[in-house]
């Protein structure tokens, strides 16, 4: 399982979801709800969850995508139930709410924290301002 907004797919996105998928067998990738990258990133995503979704199901490392929970809530992996959880560079796999939901499970998934890959280029609020800068 992996999680992220997902908003505008670009390289650093494909590498995390093709490791992730080699961690296992299947890839379930959980995409984030409107309100939740609203509030993580302090703006509204370039694509609605629909739309996201759509693009991420599209992707060969993907098995299956499913709608993340509204914010700090995280029952997707109770439902589920991972064997591993995919985390990036920049996700914090000691969130406490992540924490609480994994305590609540009888068979703990394993943890993956993936690299960087390239940030300073593959990095999206980056590439947006890239793209500002070129209009």
């Amino acid at each position: 399982m992996a999680f992220g907004a997902f908003d505008l797919i670009h390289p650093g996105h494909l590498r995390f979801l093709r490791e992730a998928r080699r961690r296992g067998d299947r890839l379930v990738a959980v995409v984030a709800r409107d309100e939740s990258v609203r509030r993580l990133k302090g703006r509204a995503p370039t694509f609605n969850e629909g739309e996201r979704m759509e693009i991420v199901g599209a992707l060969r490392w993907v098995d299956k995508v499913v709608l993340g929970d509204r914010a700090g809530e995280w029952t997707v992996i109770r439902r589920i139930k991972p064997d591993i959880l995919c985390v990036g560079y920049d996700q914090d796999p000691q969130h406490p709410a992540l924490r609480h939901q994994l305590a609540a499970l009888k068979k703990k998934p394993r943890i993956v924290h993936l690299p960087k890959f390239r940030v300073q280029r593959h990095k999206s609020s980056l590439i947006k301002k890239r793209i500002k800068r070129s209009l």
